[in-house]
């Protein structure tokens, strides 16, 4: 009896070593009401065991008297699998957590299948909502609810769906040739680094003397975006920036179509680099001539030189005049002061809608670089701007309400033809034609140490938008004895030369559309008849509002007036005894918004009509 005990308990110790079962469970999440109650559900599953080719190695005997013998390393080989997503065995819409008795209605129990007859009755449901595991990317989710119909009954309303889970992290998909594997990056050594360098910095630090060959080139004439803008020797345009420090890298492209800013440092030794060091000189931004296109019998477009401004030692700015050709190379004045050095670079490159370079221009900043400094910084800019049908182009300063400290966009109304004499004098308006040149624009007399209002060249500065600017000029009153022409120069200078006579609306005003320019009003207040009556300031009001809904409002200008005022009294007793006399410009941005007020809908109106008998008998 005992013999036959014993075998009986091996065997049932047989079989649970050999027997390996495991149990995953879902979860089902339900509301009931305000509450979240999470149901359990089971499911088993066996793992496979080894079969005999997948024996483990026998251990050693203990018995063994020879030394363990070194083993080689085994070849990597991939993870073996870890487990399986199980497949729920219930759906989630046959899962009723408030069916809590068999074969009997449970009140307001809106999945409860035997419920059919009494469902009219419930007044809610106890159950709104079962899902499915929440530890997974996405689950069935099945709603109830309740409609009441025009009887004043109940009627059931289910829904299933699949909803996403978004308190965990799923890769939805990806574009990786290697699949699921995601190996750990390279660790720079000293042996890799220069190669990881030159694969991972491979455009922007590309060589300098690197040549496209006419393979690159491709059917289309003109560039894409983004891609590399032909020199006429079949290089590349290049626009030094900043890289990992803020050192500049002379071999950075510039693509085409992607504005560009960028502020680097240089150090100079001024003996040895001042006139020798390439980037120090203007012909290197200069002497340029791109291809329109790429095709091979692509135009060459030269870089025009648009300005060139000389800043001083303690910042004050002057404009040059270059005739066409000239140049101004870098001079070591002594051995701690270098002059001509480049410190700023701005392109503008305006091209086609078919995407051909049509126009370069270039404006640079030379300036004085000492001994004292330690590094030389230098801003480089690029700008693109596409032309229009009529060949003009301006700058967006915003799409469309303007943006703070974005210059206003400005041109002239061009007319087509006049109408007859006999008919009213006005002219047919067609468009608008705006400028490049920042001299062409709306622009105010700037500042600067000792500035006449007559002699020497006069700086200006572009109006920015919402941006309030005072400046001025003196005028000698030994420069006014010819009253007349005294005041038609003193009006150029403070309106510029060539000013535009309208504004855009939006900072993204088209041109082919006249209805969304403003003219400038002029309001010019002369004094009494005088000797000599010569413009004293002159003043822009800009009065803006913004336009469009309170969520996203846009800023648009609504008017715009010109103020001149002009002397009351002779410019002796102005001037108090003195030589000279101030004659100021100044902008101010006035808003004019309106208040918002609540909007509401109007009020539905019910046509309804009863029949002529309904307060029978009483009427």
């Amino acid at each position: 009896m005992a013999v036959s005990a014993a075998v009986f308990c091996l065997l049932l110790l047989f079989n649970a070593a050999t027997t390996n079962e495991n149990t995953t469970s879902y979860n089902l999440n339900t509301t009931l009401g305000d509450q979240n109650v999470t149901f359990d559900f089971m499911e088993n599953y066996t793992t496979p065991q080894p079969t005999e080719f997948e024996s483990t190695s026998p251990t050693p005997s203990s018995t063994s008297t020879e030394p363990p013998q070194p083993t080689e390393p085994l070849p990597a080989e991939p993870l073996p699998t870890s487990g399986r997503l199980p497949t729920p065995v219930t759906t989630v819409d046959s899962v009723c957590p408030c069916d809590l008795h068999e074969s009997v209605c449970d009140i307001n129990c809106c999945c409860d299948r035997v419920c059919a007859e009494e469902l009219s009755l419930f007044t809610s449901c106890s159950v709104d909502r079962v899902s499915g595991s929440q530890q997974l990317c996405s689950g069935d989710v099945v709603s109830y609810s309740l409609r009441i119909t025009i009887d004043g009954y109940s009627e059931l309303q289910a829904s299933a769906g699949e909803e996403p889970n978004y308190d965990i992290l799923c890769i939805q998909s990806q574009n990786r040739v290697g699949g699921l594997s995601h190996p750990p990056p390279a660790l720079p050594t000293d042996s890799s680094f220069d190669s990881l360098f030159k694969e991972f910095t491979s455009f922007m630090f590309g060589s300098e003397e690197r040549q496209v060959s006419s393979a690159e080139l491709q059917d289309s004439s003109g560039y894409q975006y983004g891609e590399v803008m032909l020199t006429a020797d079949r290089g590349v345009f290049l626009l030094p920036a900043a890289a990992i420090t803020a050192d500049c890298v002379d071999s950075s492209p510039a693509g085409f179509l992607k504005d560009q800013s960028s502020v680097c440092s240089r150090r100079v030794t001024l003996q040895q680099h001042c006139s020798s060091l390439p980037p120090l000189s203007m012909n290197t931004y200069t002497d340029i001539q791109l291809l329109a296109g790429k095709n091979e019998d692509a135009a060459v477009v030269p870089v025009q030189v648009c300005s060139v401004v000389l800043q001083s030692v303690e910042g004050t700015q002057t404009e040059l005049q270059i005739s066409d050709g000239g140049d101004l190379p870098p001079a070591l004045l002594d051995p701690s002061l270098c002059a001509n050095v480049v410190l700023k670079v701005a392109y503008v490159v305006k091209y086609s809608p078919a995407g051909d370079i049509v126009n370069v221009s270039v404006a640079l900043v030379l300036g004085f670089v000492s001994e004292a400094e330690l590094t030389l910084e230098q801003e480089f800019h690029i700008t693109f701007v596409q032309e229009d049908g009529g060949g003009g182009a301006v700058h967006s300063s915003g799409n469309p309400g303007y943006v703070v400290g974005l210059p206003l966009v400005s041109g002239t109304r061009t007319a087509e033809y006049p109408l007859p004499a006999w008919a009213t004098p006005v002219v047919v308006l067609t468009g608008i034609v705006g400028s490049l040149d920042p001299r062409d624009t709306l622009s105010l007399l700037l500042s600067a140490e000792q500035q006449d209002c007559l002699r020497g060249p006069q700086q200006r500065a572009p109006i920015l938008f919402a941006v309030d600017s005072v400046s001025g000029c003196t005028l000698r009153l030994e420069d006014a004895a010819n009253c007349s022409l005294v005041q038609q120069l003193l009006l150029d200078v403070l309106r510029g030369p060539n000013p535009p006579q309208h504004v855009a609306s939006f900072g993204n005003s088209l041109l082919d559309s006249p209805m969304d320019w403003l003219p400038i009003k002029n309001n010019l207040n002369p004094g009494e008849a005088q000797s000599c009556s010569i413009p004293l300031s002159l003043h822009l009001e800009v009065q803006w509002t913004q336009y469009g809904s309170l969520m996203n409002p846009q800023a648009q200008i609504v008017s715009i007036k010109e103020i001149i005022q002009t002397n009351t009294t002779s410019l002796e007793v102005l001037s108090a005894g003195s030589s000279t006399l101030s004659i100021s410009s100044s902008v101010a941005f006035i808003p004019v918004s309106a208040a918002a007020l609540p909007g509401y809908r109007a009020t539905p109106t019910i046509d309804a009509k009863l029949p002529f008998d309904f307060f029978f008998p009483f009427v």
